[in-house]
């Protein structure tokens, strides 16, 4: 491999990336990114495996701890307030443009308060382009996968086409999606394409332009599908497709699911530079990973 134990241990503030750590929370929304390798994320009880180039979201507050693989490597960028998910948890999947910007991120080292504040705008603005959309949907990070969910939403082929193009199993294909997004294959081509749906209905096009574009039948076919997500009946949607939608700026800064929120002050910050990635404490005074 291409790093050993020892040089994951050489630089003290910087271990918690190779090696994970202990349940502790942020005051601010926090991504959990996989650069290389494997882990697994523990929140709310249950436990999330981080595919290379993976990415999760969590809400301020959220207890989490995070456990690697040998060889591994992941990052802990802090968001600003406004990208508060309305969810305590949102997996993002393979995200091409996180990941670059990790990279550069790690190539750049920036630790000024203008440097720092460069990435996290930067930052910021991808993961709000990713909570603008109506309906959360995680990119698979296995390969096969990722290349079905690039096609699935334009085609009308079924999963059982789709799998015979790759030469997968459709079996296997529904166990990485449901594994990797939290959703069953129907489930995430639905989704993608009822935000396809949504976005042209807001830009203007009519129910059954927009139900086209998006690979539905119809408008009656688009508004069974948002019906059953939304669980808002048809009737209503007839007249307003978009009212059983809560715009991302709607949201409440802090929702909490009916779970009381931990003290978050915590004893695990440590005193170093840095940011995106750094275990400490940025400009902001925020620990991160």
């Amino acid at each position: 491999m291409g790093f050993t134990r020892a040089l994951a241990m050489a630089v003290p503030e910087s271990r918690v990336r190779f090696f994970g750590h202990s349940e502790h929370s942020h005051e601010v929304p926090h991504i959990v990114h996989m650069v290389m390798g494997r882990g697994r994320l523990t929140v709310d009880g249950s436990v999330v495996t981080l595919e290379p180039r993976a990415s999760v979201l969590l809400a301020p507050g959220v207890p989490h701890a995070l456990d690697l693989d040998e060889h591994s490597i992941a990052l802990g960028p802090f968001l600003s307030p406004r990208n508060t998910p309305v969810e305590r948890v949102r997996r993002l999947g393979v995200v091409p443009a996180l990941t670059d910007l990790m990279l550069a991120r790690l190539a750049a080292q920036p630790y000024t308060h203008e440097q720092v504040t460069l990435f996290t705008d930067s930052l910021d603005d991808i993961v709000s382009a990713l909570l603008n959309e109506a309906f959360a949907v995680p990119t698979p990070a296995h390969p096969t996968a990722r290349q079905i969910a690039e096609v699935a939403t334009d085609s009308s082929a079924t999963l059982a086409e789709l799998c015979g193009w790759f030469s997968i199993s459709p079996r296997q294909i529904q166990r990485l999606f449901l594994g990797e997004t939290g959703l069953t294959f129907q489930q995430w081509r639905t989704r993608t394409r009822l935000n396809v749906a949504i976005r042209a209905l807001r830009g203007g096009s009519s129910g059954e332009s927009a139900a086209r574009s998006a690979g539905f039948a119809n408008r009656a076919g688009l508004l069974r599908a948002l019906s059953r997500e939304c669980g808002t009946p048809i009737d209503d949607l007839r007249i307003d497709p978009l009212a059983c939608l809560r715009r991302p700026e709607e949201a409440p800064a802090d929702v909490d699911r009916g779970r009381s929120r931990p003290d978050v002050g915590g004893d695990h910050r440590q005193r170093t530079r840095g940011d995106l990635g750094v275990a400490g404490v940025d400009d902001r005074g925020h620990a991160g990973l």
